[in-house]
């Protein structure tokens, strides 16, 4: 109660009635954004503001090839909310022409950033050596809170030019986005902003290891290491997850946002191929998927699709504008059914579900056949900041979808 106070004290502020200020407008062109995270650490990442023929203005977020386009901003005198695409993320703020002061706020868990951005600036770190004799690109074997009870494998993808570095950390349950930075001597610095999430790398290397702490916002961080290695692969992700022993079929029956209840026993999904999509709206992975999925609909419209929300927001009509919000914003043409709500804890994911061995990662993609048999469960998702692991999902994608549609 006392955050959705201090929620709603934030807005009143930031949004309240102020005609007696005068109107400002925010300077056209890239802006620098910067999260006040934890250990006094910055989290930055582009911004680009921009009007339209009609006076309104528009933003794009930039993480090195992603472009994120903001069309939905609210300015009141001197406050503005951006409201990032699908996400419930926004940024609220006051600004003059060349500055703005706010907060990243996340409602559904309960999480407020503070940020300040200003014009002009392009650089996303700031280096001090212009120049480095070290070279990160390649692949990095990677540990995630090692020796810890929650440690984790992940593979490290990086591309240099100069000191300028991209690429992405893949795990077992997906990637961490498009992230962007700099080797500024020894020291690698990462960020990626979504609107979802908030990442920040930073780490010491020498020419075969990286010591360093991942941060996701001003909640949560953890040490990662890592070491060259350019034949390292993660586990199979066909192999993770699967039907427990007895089992041969996945069964569950929710309701879509219309409150109709549907199951795979319904006339629609007989004899027919069809992909369940564990899912949130929340989750940038499965966005990614969410729009292959739509595409792949579009020239393949004989299968059928039906997600499944893991939603964190707190009230059911939240959940349900969730997904009515990413079912208009990307096109979708399938079922999204509200499946949970109130939290995506993994652990009770697994008991509506309780066929599978567990539920590892958000997204989780079940393929069943025509006799309703599962045929594979693939484990979390490689989005296009992977590269090739994106296109070889696409192929392996498709290559199963015609084998199953054949027979």
């Amino acid at each position: 109660m006392r955050f959705s106070i201090a929620i709603l004290s934030v807005l009143m502020l930031l949004v309240g009635c102020k005609e007696n200020r005068p109107k400002v407008n925010l300077s056209e062109g890239i802006w620098l954004v910067e999260l006040d995270i934890m250990d006094n650490q910055i989290l930055p990442f582009n911004l680009k503001v921009v009007k339209n023929d009609d006076g309104d203005y528009a933003m794009q977020i930039f993480n090195a090839e992603e472009v994120i386009d903001v069309d939905e901003i609210e300015i009141k005198g001197d406050s503005v909310i951006m409201q990032t695409p699908v996400f419930e993320g926004y940024l609220a703020g006051t600004f003059t022409e060349n500055s703005i002061q706010g907060q990243f706020v996340k409602e559904s868990l309960d999480r407020i950033v503070p940020f300040k951005a200003v014009y002009g600036a392009e650089d996303r770190f700031m280096a001090k050596n212009k120049s480095t004799d070290r070279n990160v690109s390649g692949i990095w074997e990677t540990y995630f809170s090692k020796d810890l009870e929650e440690e984790y494998v992940g593979k490290g993808i990086f591309l240099q030019d100069d000191n300028k570095v991209t690429g992405t950390f893949r795990t077992t349950t997906g990637d961490y986005r498009f992230l962007d930075g700099i080797l500024d001597g020894d020291s690698l610095k990462l960020s990626a902003f979504d609107g979802a999430h908030a990442f920040l790398f930073n780490a010491k290397i020498t020419d075969s290891t990286m010591n360093g702490v991942f941060y996701s916002g001003n909640h949560f961080k953890e040490p990662f290491v890592a070491t060259r290695n350019d034949g390292f692969e993660l586990p199979d992700p066909d192999s993770l997850t699967f039907l427990k022993e007895g089992y041969d079929k996945l069964a569950f029956t929710f309701p879509d946002v219309d409150g109709n209840m549907i199951s795979l026993n319904d006339e629609k999904y007989q004899d027919k191929v069809v992909v369940v999509q564990m899912m949130g709206t929340w989750c940038p992975n499965c966005l990614d998927e969410t729009k292959f999925l739509v595409n792949y609909l579009k020239d393949n419209p004989d299968i059928e699709v039906i997600g499944l929300a893991f939603e964190s927001a707190k009230t059911e009509e939240i959940a349900i504008k969730g997904i009515e919000r990413l079912r208009d914003r990307v096109g979708v043409t399938y079922p999204i059914l509200l499946a949970q709500y109130g939290t995506y804890d993994k652990q009770k994911a697994q008991e509506k579900l309780p066929m599978l061995n567990h539920v590892l990662s958000y997204p989780t993609t079940i393929f069943i056949d025509k006799k309703g048999d599962v045929r594979k469960i693939h484990t979390g998702f490689n989005g296009p900041a992977t590269g090739e692991k994106y296109e070889e999902f696409k192929s392996d994608f498709n290559t199963l979808i015609t084998e199953l549609s054949a027979e």
